[in-house]
This record gives structure tokens, C-alpha cells and sequence, in this order.
């Protein structure tokens, strides 16, 4: 009777899930010698293997706060990179919405905010822009609105706010759809900090219904 000889060549050994953290190991795939089935189940331990290892993110709160960070009393928890700083400042009134200030009585005696400044407060609102007048500097805004009648709802809407806090705007219903709104502090020939809090707040008005409507071409 014939007899048959089988030998057998063991798998390379897997790396440790310590070896895969710390980077040191690789996993190459077999040999076609050890058949598919043992290549299907290297692939199924590659898998949990890597599903062992480190988060690739970074660790998440693992570090201890700057020192300026400790001066700045942001809290006890720190989420982020590991090389990133955080601080937390409390907001001060001039990084506060112009539209959220109130507005204050103004003197005569009190001079109007200069070129450069008013210049600077212009980019905090949309639309407003720097004009000579017979009293001075001050903001003018034009609107392109649908019709007469929606001039006039805007024209409304403007004066609303205004009443609100009490400083009101030069109002225009120019023909055939335009409407003008200037802002200037009279008493004091030309422009205060209540203006841009008035021209925030109009900028805040919803005029979407009143604009004219685009033409869509097919």
C-alpha cells in the first residue's frame, strides 16, 4: 500500500497590537503557498488588528494647559491638537455688533467722528457710503426696490427702527424705484457713533419681498 508524506509550512507569526502603535510592524500578505483561505483569514486579523491601534486624530485632552492659558482662567478642559493653544476672551463693547449698542445723547460740544474712523466704522456695515453734505460728513445707502408702493413699505420699515432708538435718517422715495437713506449728526456737523448704530440696525431690515425680481431666461 502506497503511503503519502504531508508537510506543512506555517504562517509567519502576526505582529503584536503593541508593535502596530508604536509603528514598528507591518503585515505582508502570505505567499501564494499558504492558499487563499489563509489569506482570507490574515486579512480578517489585519482587520481587528488595526481596529486595536492608535487613534490617528490624537489624543483629545491629553495635555496640560499653557501657561497662558492658565492665565487666562478658560476652563479645565481642553478638546483639540495637541499643539494648538486655546484661549477664551470675553468679549469687550468694540467687538460687540454696532447693530447691539445703544444710542447715546450727543453734545454739541462733542466733535463728529473723524475721516479715518468713520472710514473704519464703514466696514462693519453693508451697503453705506462716505458723502459730503451741507452739514458735514455723513453715510448715504441707496436701495433698488421693486415699485413705488414697495419704496414706500421700506421707507416705513426704515422709520420704525429709527424710532425705536430714537435718531432718525434723512429718508428720499426717488423715482421711479429708488429710495435714499442719509445718516448725519446735526448738532454736531457731521458724523457720531449713533449713525453707524442707526445704519447697522437699517441693514438688519428684511427687504427681500421688495426687490425687483430677477428675470430667469429659459
Amino acid at each position: 500500500m502506497a503511503s503519502a508524506a504531508f508537510s506543512f509550512v506555517a504562517p509567519p507569526p502576526l505582529p503584536t497590537a503593541n508593535s502596530l502603535l508604536h509603528g514598528r510592524a507591518t503585515l505582508p500578505f502570505p505567499s501564494s503557498s499558504h492558499g487563499a483561505s489563509w489569506r482570507s483569514r490574515r486579512r480578517r486579523g489585519h482587520l481587528r488588528l488595526l481596529a486595536q491601534g492608535a487613534d490617528l486624530l490624537g489624543d483629545f485632552g491629553a495635555r496640560d494647559p499653557f501657561p497662558e492659558e492658565i492665565e487666562s482662567n478658560f476652563c479645565e478642559k481642553v478638546l483639540g491638537n495637541t499643539d494648538t493653544m486655546h484661549r477664551i476672551l470675553i468679549p469687550n463693547i468694540s467687538a460687540l455688533s454696532l447693530s447691539q449698542m445703544s444710542c447715546e445723547p450727543i453734545s454739541s460740544s462733542q466733535p463728529p467722528i473723524s475721516t479715518e474712523d468713520a472710514e473704519k466704522l464703514l466696514k462693519k456695515v453693508v451697503g453705506w457710503r462716505l458723502v459730503d453734505g451741507d452739514g458735514g460728513k455723513r453715510i448715504q445707502c441707496l436701495w433698488k426696490v421693486r415699485d413705488y408702493g414697495c419704496g414706500v413699505q421700506l421707507i416705513t420699515r426704515i422709520y420704525r427702527v429709527a424710532e425705536a432708538a430714537g435718531h432718525f435718517p434723512n429718508l428720499h422715495l426717488e423715482q421711479p424705484n429708488q429710495v435714499r437713506a442719509e445718516l448725519w449728526t446735526n448738532s454736531i456737523g457731521g458724523l457720531s457713533m449713533n449713525d453707524f448704530i442707526i445704519a447697522a440696525r437699517i441693514d438688519q431690515i428684511k427687504t427681500l419681498d421688495l426687490l425687483p425680481k430677477k428675470r430667469i431666461w429659459a
